[in-house]
């Protein structure tokens, strides 16, 4: 199985454009790269503790360039919106894990569910601001995706809803908040963390945006 990150070359312009403004271009790319960061060293941890049975996998939108971890298969997205892109990765890497690029204090969750993908059941991580951070199928399925508009409020509900309607077993991981606001900046900011990063970087552009203010 996989556990796999989906992710933007932390390019200015490119990722979390919701942040722009107050933040500029830069300061939002400089949040995405700590973040995803993070988010690797986390994934790498997960990896380690379920041993060689689950293969990491960067899933990316851009040139991967030095993101390109030696432990992982970088695999290109491929399809025009997230649906199409989840459902071509899955199709490609087999059952597994796809997480976001922005979640990291949330990974670790992941240490404890793989066994229940394993066993027939798929994983399902939401996200506060109604989308979600995580999936997990244990067997691919196109029509998990079919029809799911992505990015809006109740995606989350919609994308459950979907699972359930095909008769699957569905485990709910922890909820995580992602990074698309400033209050979400503020929470990366306050929250304690093992890989800290994304905790630094969004100190300092808070300090930025206070002083630009």
């Amino acid at each position: 199985m996989h556990l796999t990150v989906i992710a933007k070359q932390p390019r200015p312009g490119f990722v979390k454009t919701r942040l722009c403004p107050p933040c500029t271009p830069e300061q939002a790319a400089r949040l995405a790269a700590a973040a995803l960061a993070d988010t690797l060293d986390a994934v790498d941890l997960v990896a380690a503790s379920l041993g060689p049975t689950v293969r990491p996998v960067l899933l990316f939108d851009g040139d991967a360039g030095d993101w390109a971890r030696p432990a992982y298969d970088v695999v290109p997205q491929r399809g025009s919106g997230l649906a199409e892109r989840l459902a071509n990765a899955f199709d490609e890497l087999g059952p597994g894990v796809v997480v976001g690029m922005e979640t990291p204090q949330a990974i670790g969750a992941l240490a404890g569910a793989f066994s229940a993908l394993a066993h027939g059941t798929d994983l399902f991580g939401p996200a506060t601001d109604g989308g979600y951070w995580a999936i997990g199928l244990h067997r691919p399925d196109r029509q998990v995706f079919d029809g799911v508009a992505m990015s809006v409020s109740n995606t989350g509900l919609r994308q459950l809803r979907r699972l359930h309607e095909l008769g699957r077993s569905v485990r709910r991981l922890p909820m995580a908040r992602d990074l698309d606001t400033v209050d979400d900046i503020v929470v990366a900011a306050e929250r304690s963390s093992p890989v800290g990063r994304l905790g630094e970087v969004a100190r300092t552009t808070l300090a930025t945006l206070d002083r630009s203010g």
